[in-house]
């Protein structure tokens, strides 16, 4: 790889000017991580969400991954979401230890933030857009999006979800159920995810149910999602992936009654 591109960011994203050469890059996977930050996440768990990324770009297994790509190459952006959603870290380009480690350590230095209700759907959207937008062209699309309840802004997830698929984006779910409640979680947040969030080929999902999983439960996906659609094939991650019964009948829109029951009190 050129030294001069280690870290190659999309700055029309930005307001500046985009190399026209960029757009000639080829990639294994263009990955969009689609983070929680709605103000049902209480500050430490946003925190141990956060260092959870930091730390797995750092890991020479994740690494290994990337390096045994058909390109070598993967091509990430970073996303913070609640009722909007905001780019964090630019279009990367990462293709080895070097670059990783220029992710996460831009990563660890961006500010904490928190933003009102919950929309999956306008986070679904948003990323479709920043794939029209990226410089890069990768074998695979992929959007890992976690979040800890159910869609109560925006049109409901299931049109969001097709929309994406159709456009041969694959979305992965990252439902975090830890043990407290609130007014705005659900029990099955993971079935809900199955049946209404992700989409794709080789679509799946991973639960957290502790803040201290966040790191192992973000390594282990990352690495699924860089290797590829065929999870059946990965063994040694059989344990932490997740999948529940898809149920035909399973009401999709549990977020959006919840918060109109919220406003009629």
């Amino acid at each position: 790889m050129k030294p001069q591109c280690a870290l190659l960011v999309c700055f029309g994203l930005l307001g500046g000017s985009t190399p026209a050469q960029l757009s000639q890059f080829d990639v294994d996977l263009e990955l969009v991580l689609a983070v929680d930050v709605s103000y049902s996440m209480e500050i430490d768990e946003q925190r141990a969400q956060r260092q959870g990324y930091v730390n797995a770009f750092l890991q020479p297994e994740l690494v290994n991954a990337i390096e045994d790509g058909s390109i070598g190459k993967i091509a990430v952006t970073y996303v913070e979401w609640g009722g909007s959603a905001v780019q964090i870290m630019p279009w990367t380009l990462i293709d080895g230890p070097s670059t990783a480690g220029q992710f996460a350590d831009a990563l660890r230095q961006q500010p904490m933030r928190r933003i009102s209700f919950t929309s999956i759907s306008n986070t679904l959207a948003f990323s479709r857009n920043l794939f029209l937008a990226s410089p890069f062209q990768g074998m695979r699309r992929v959007v890992d999006i976690s979040g800890d309840g159910p869609n109560n802004s925006g049109v409901p997830v299931p049109v969001a979800r097709n929309s994406t698929v159709a456009q041969g984006i694959v979305i992965d779910g990252l439902p975090i159920m830890l043990t407290r409640q609130d007014s705005a979680s659900i029990p099955d947040l993971d079935a809900y995810y199955e049946n209404c969030v992700i989409g794709g080929d080789g679509a799946f999902l991973l639960k957290v149910s502790d803040p201290g999983d966040f790191a192992e439960a973000i390594l282990s996906k990352l690495i699924v999602e860089i290797l590829g659609p065929n999870v059946s094939e990965l063994q040694r991650f059989e344990p932490l992936l997740q999948r529940v019964d898809y149920r035909a009948d399973y009401n999709c829109f549990v977020g959006e009654e919840m918060q109109e029951r919220r406003i009629g009190q």
